[in-house]
């Protein structure tokens, strides 16, 4: 059986992909939690909008907002 497919660079860039994915589903989850921790109310389109963006750095500044937001504008605010 040949498994020279898994050794490849295309084999490597599809497992580095779902990892990606993984990782921005897990900040995803985490920032929906803490926010239902602080009992802030998160819209169905807010919840789409957190579930769906796969930029780590834009879920990064996000989990980092949601420890102190008071509401999802908090999360999502500019600057």
């Amino acid at each position: 059986m040949d498994l020279s497919f898994y050794k490849s660079s295309l084999s490597e860039e599809i497992r580095d992909e779902g990892r990606a994915e993984g990782r921005a589903e897990g900040i995803a989850r985490g920032i929906l939690l803490l926010l239902a921790q602080a009992g802030v109310d998160v819209p169905e389109e807010a919840r789409e909008r957190v579930m769906g963006c796969a930029d780590l750095d834009i879920l990064s500044r996000w989990l980092l907002r949601a420890p102190t937001a008071t509401s999802v504008e908090d999360v999502f605010a500019v600057g």
